[in-house]
């Protein structure tokens, strides 16, 4: 009876689930549905949470298992992240080593995965990052560019928003890779040509997904997003040490509107990035520019200013830190590139950087007050330490196997991350709850539905602001980031509920119900003596009403 259904995969993604569903079966037009918001652009819908193809499947799911799709939907992208993750170690390393399972476990069950996997429609972007960034690299070392060029098509089709995030870093991240390959035989002619085709390939990323993007950027003009204006005054949030103490595991996720990323993605990390900055086997360019993009992150992190041009040159409204997966991805490399070094690394150097990460781990404990981190935190996070410093010394002194090393290390780092997941991830909601009084009110309105006629149907009791879309009827209300700015400033001037993405019926008088063509309500129980209303049907413990003062359209 557990299910995901929480924050805004309760309120929108469900309903809008269910909207495209039913045009997929139905027939229904894809531009634009009376489902919400006293009728919207269904297309912009469709961009922002819809547009991944594998939704079209919901054609062969029926109407009931719905909610059951998409949770095997999160689940099955959340493996398949970590999957992107280990196949693009393999191909950067030019390896088979089984340790790229690891770090595509920690990837794909990361601080960031266990505060937004729920955000279904994003996860698609973040299964194909590491297929984006292994074909930047290819291109720039190659000279091939089609596999980041589909792929960053792709993940705009997908996620427009995301990609967003996505594009920016390609732009940085490409920068960097010409600093990484100077002197390599590489003259300004093949730079010349390294920027067209990398120009090119961007410009043939964004065709691919114009038919979408197009009428999503013109939707976008309408909404409140549109209006946000760059901070006048520079400021930043918090401290460097703070921000790192969050790769502690166990460290309850922000999701709210304080600005905390959610970085975690393995305690390992803590020693696995010293071993990478002493790892005489790596060159100290390489160091200087991965660092140097960490600490960018960090600055995009705290900086305000950053943090807005990140989110689309809007400040998110909570769910902070949206890029910090493209963090998590650098750190993994970096770690991985400690991880393969493993062998000439010697063991002295192992236990100071084992000391050295109990040892901020302690600090942490004495300077760090946020509200994130509970007492046990760090003596869990010591505790792998510990298990980790154990792993290296069987595998640095011999004492067990390759195999029988690799299937330990195998085993604290699922426990590690299943953990940390279970402890700091979204909690669940009821599906009965959820789903309650859906029958009666199909029931109620599935002979109201208008033929010849123009009306609409407003559910007083509301679950979602999406109720219109969850239950297909034609209603008021709308919560979605496309949401029309000009309806919003409506709603509120004439005493209704509106904010940035939002506006619905609550608070409205007899006079607004007759203005919006209100000509039915839904009620969760029994309305006496008003004469506008006129009791029509009753089911369950819902109620249907008719407003005898609804206006005709015009």
């Amino acid at each position: 009876d557990r299910c995901f259904l929480r924050v805004d995969l309760y309120h929108q993604y469900m309903p809008f689930f269910m909207e495209l569903r039913r045009k997929l079966v139905e027939g229904g037009s894809l531009a634009f549905t009376w489902n919400g918001g006293l009728g919207v652009n269904f297309l912009a819908l469709y961009a922002y949470y819809l547009a991944s193809p594998v939704n079209w499947l919901l054609v062969l799911c029926p109407d009931s298992l719905t909610l059951e799709f998409m949770t095997y939907m999160i689940v099955i992208k959340i493996g398949l992240c970590g999957l992107s993750m280990a196949w693009y170690l393999r191909r950067h390393c030019g390896t088979q080593d089984f340790g790229v399972a690891f770090f595509g476990i920690f990837y794909a069950l990361s601080g960031y995965m266990a505060a937004y996997s729920w955000n279904i429609m994003w996860l698609d972007c973040i299964l194909l990052f590491p297929v984006i960034v292994y074909g930047l690299e290819r291109l720039v070392k190659d000279g091939k560019g089609m596999t980041y060029g589909l792929a960053l098509g792709l993940s705009i089709l997908y996620n427009y928003y995301i990609s967003i995030m996505t594009c920016i870093f390609m732009v940085i991240y490409f920068g960097a890779l010409l600093i990484l390959n100077t002197g390599k035989g590489k003259s300004a002619k093949d730079y010349g040509i390294h920027i067209r085709q990398f120009a090119w390939n961007s410009l043939l990323a964004g065709g691919l997904a114009a038919a979408v993007l197009i009428p999503e950027i013109y939707a976008l003009q309408t909404t409140a997003s549109a209006d946000s204006d760059f901070p006048k005054t520079i400021s930043s949030y918090f401290s460097i040490f703070d921000m790192f103490a969050r790769h502690i595991g166990n460290v309850e996720t922000e999701i709210g509107l304080e600005h905390w990323p959610n970085i975690y993605c393995g305690v390992a990390v803590l020693m696995l990035f010293l071993l990478y900055l002493g790892c005489r086997n790596i060159q100290v360019k390489e160091k200087a520019v991965y660092c140097g993009l960490l600490l960018l992150f960090f600055a995009s992190f705290s900086v305000n200013g950053l943090n807005f041009i990140w989110h689309g040159f809007h400040f998110p409204n909570s769910l902070p830190c949206r890029q910090s997966f493209i963090y998590i991805f650098l750190m993994l490399v970096i770690c991985y590139r400690a991880y393969r070094n493993l062998d000439q690394i010697p063991w002295k150097h192992i236990v100071i950087a084992f000391w050295g990460a109990v040892i901020f781990v302690v600090l942490a404990e004495k300077l760090v007050e946020q509200e994130h981190f509970q007492f046990y935190t760090y003596y869990v996070a010591i505790l792998f330490l510990s298990l980790y410093g154990g792993l290296f010394y069987l595998y640095k002194k011999g004492r067990a196997g390759y195999g029988t090393v690799m299937m330990l290390a195998l085993a604290v780092v699922s426990i590690e991350a299943a953990v940390n997941t279970t402890v700091t991830s979204i909690t669940t909601t009821s599906r009965t709850s959820y789903t309650k009084d859906n029958e009666d009110v199909r029931k109620l309105t599935e002979a109201l539905i208008p033929s010849d006629t123009f009306y609409r149907i407003e559910k007083v009791t509301r679950k979602t602001k999406n109720d219109g879309a969850w239950m297909n009827f034609p209603s008021v209300s709308l919560f979605s980031s496309t949401a029309n700015a000009d309806l919003t400033d409506f709603f509120k001037q004439i005493g209704c509920e509106g904010n940035t993405n939002a506006y619905s019926i609550t608070g409205s008088t007899p006079l607004a119900d007759s203005l919006f063509s209100v000509k039915y309500g839904l009620y969760s129980s029994e309305q006496e003596n008003n004469i506008l209303l006129r009791l029509i049907d009753t089911s369950g413990d819902t109620w249907l009403y008719q407003n005898l003062a609804a206006l005709p359209v015009g």
